[in-house]
Parts: C-alpha cells; sequence; structure tokens
C-alpha cells in the first residue's frame, strides 16, 4: 500500500518595514519638504524684487515722460507716511508734477499727483538705507516732501527723485533699491530674512533719465547694512 508524501506546509512571513526604517524615511521626508520650502521662498522673493524693478523702471519712464510733455517738474516719490500701514509704507510710489500757473506762466509750488501710482510686490520694500544720492560713492540721502494738498490717503511724507521740464533727472547717479523683507510691528526699518540675504535689485538714474539695472548684488551692497533696509 502506497502511502502519500507528507505534506510540507510554509510557513510564510509578512513583509513589511521596521519602525527604524519608517522613522529613517520620514526624516527624509521632512528634511526634502523643508529644502523645497526654502528654495521655493527663495524664488517667489527673487521673483518679487524682478517685478518690483520693472514696476519701477516703468514709473520712473512715466514721471520723466509726464515733466516732457508738460513741460515742468515731475517726480517719482516713495511714500514713507506711517510705518504702521503696511500696505503703503515703503512699498507704495506715486507719480506728481507741479501745475502752471495760467497767468504767470510760472511753476505753482505745490505737487498734485498724477496717477494712483504703483504699489510693490508683498514683502519687497524700497531700501533707504540702501538708495543713495550718490551710489558711486555710497552718500548721502534723498530729499523728503510733505504732500498735503492732496486726498487724505496719500497725504505725508514721502522721498523724491526729480525730473526738470527737459526731462532731466536732478539727482544724477542716485539709486533706487528693493529688497525682500519683513516690517515688525513698531519699527521703521524693514530687515532681512535669513534666507534672503542677498535678495537686492534697483537701478541708477542717469541725467538723462536712463536707468542702469544692477546685474550683480555686490554693485548694491558695497556701501550698506544688509540686515535691515
Amino acid at each position: 500500500m502506497r502511502s502519500n508524501p507528507p505534506v510540507h506546509t510554509k510557513i510564510l512571513r509578512k513583509s513589511g518595514f521596521s519602525l527604524v526604517e519608517l522613522l529613517t524615511v520620514i526624516a527624509i521626508i521632512s528634511i526634502l519638504m523643508t529644502v523645497s520650502i526654502v528654495g521655493l521662498n527663495g524664488m517667489a522673493g527673487g521673483k518679487g524684487v524682478s517685478t518690483a524693478v520693472s514696476t519701477s523702471e516703468a514709473v520712473f519712464e512715466e514721471a520723466r515722460s509726464l515733466a516732457i510733455g508738460k513741460r515742468t517738474s515731475a517726480a517719482v516719490l516713495v511714500s514713507v507716511q506711517d510705518p504702521r500701514n503696511r500696505d503703503t509704507y515703503l512699498r507704495r510710489m506715486v507719480v506728481a508734477y507741479k501745475e502752471i500757473d495760467p497767468v504767470t506762466n510760472e511753476q505753482k509750488s505745490d505737487w498734485v499727483l498724477a496717477s494712483r501710482g504703483a504699489t510693490l510686490p508683498d514683502k519687497v520694500y524700497y531700501s533707504t538705507d540702501l538708495s543713495k544720492r550718490n551710489h558711486k560713492n555710497g552718500s548721502g540721502s534723498l530729499d523728503r516732501i510733505t504732500l498735503s494738498n492732496v486726498k487724505r490717503e496719500y497725504s505725508g511724507e514721502y522721498y523724491i527723485y526729480e525730473f526738470n521740464s527737459e526731462g532731466i533727472c536732478t539727482t544724477p547717479g542716485a539709486s533706487f533699491v528693493v529688497g525682500t523683507g519683513t516690517l515688525p510691528i513698531g519699527e521703521r526699518h524693514p530687515k532681512t530674512v535669513a534666507s534672503a540675504k542677498r535678495d537686492f535689485g534697483g537701478f541708477v538714474i542717469w541725467r538723462n533719465g536712463a536707468t542702469s539695472i544692477f546685474r550683480d548684488p555686490s554693485q548694491i551692497l558695497t556701501h550698506g547694512d544688509v540686515s535691515k533696509f
């Protein structure tokens, strides 16, 4: 009588990950996510500065064209009205001009707003520390004026870049610099964040109104403190 061979049963082990392996994978994912977020923030900051520079150049060209067209003084004004207003402080730019008196044919003393202007992108601010009257020497502060005979939301102090009736810049060699940063409550100067220490851009305005964009951060940061604006 033939007996059937014994059936050998195999004990199947369930495959899986150990706790150590899972923790290792989670740690790697966390590191990759952190690196990605930092990279995206840097890209966003750089894009904001580039947009700000392009927008600002257009505003300067608008002011110069207005001066020539109306044969009077025109200017780009940068708001330093109220540090508590983060929508406008060191972010709002407007174009203004001086009207001509029809009787005397002389310029009036008050500035008149020509347009609603433009606002720099979020977290991008005008740098009062790096913008110089004479950028080559890193010296001199831009003049300030006060707008009074305008709508209340526009009244207050502004930095001024002026063009005469021939479209000539009255402060040739002055620089216009913007950067990415944050504005803590109660502070008058925005501060750079660790990941954006060199995230600045801008240009120099020449006598004929032409602008020269800074192609390298070293052209901007030579004469200033990059920890604040």
